[in-house]
């Protein structure tokens, strides 16, 4: 991965954090990893437990932000959740999979951020 790519990235989950924290998200954790891959954010929305999966795009060349998440990366993503839950000894806990969707233009200026609730 490019050092822009990943810069892109790290902007655009800084963006999404600030932006669930200002809808009253209380985040729990951030780039929670395993040896099954990593969760962006970990946050609860009133009582619900959310896995949030933050896409960060410069342009839409190969698609939107919101249209990279597929079925291989949702099924990634619910097993990492799975994982989390036992851990944590949460298994009975309620979840939902969120996406947020950062788009910037190619000089790097934020053109839009969508948040996709109970995405998958």
């Amino acid at each position: 991965m490019t050092f822009k790519r990943q810069a892109t990235g790290r902007q655009g989950e800084e963006i999404a954090a600030d932006y669930l924290k200002s809808k009253g998200y209380r985040i729990l954790n951030r780039n929670f990893r395993c040896r099954l891959g990593e969760i962006d954010i970990i946050a609860v929305d009133r009582e619900q437990l959310v896995f949030i999966e933050v896409r960060a795009k410069s342009s839409d060349r190969y698609g939107l932000a919101r249209e990279s998440i597929h079925g291989q990366k949702q099924a990634r993503l619910r097993r990492l959740a799975a994982y989390y839950l036992q851990a944590e000894g949460k298994t009975s806990q309620n979840c939902r999979f969120d996406v947020v969707a950062v788009q910037f233009d190619r000089e790097g200026k934020l053109v839009e951020v969508e948040h996709i609730e109970d995405a998958f």
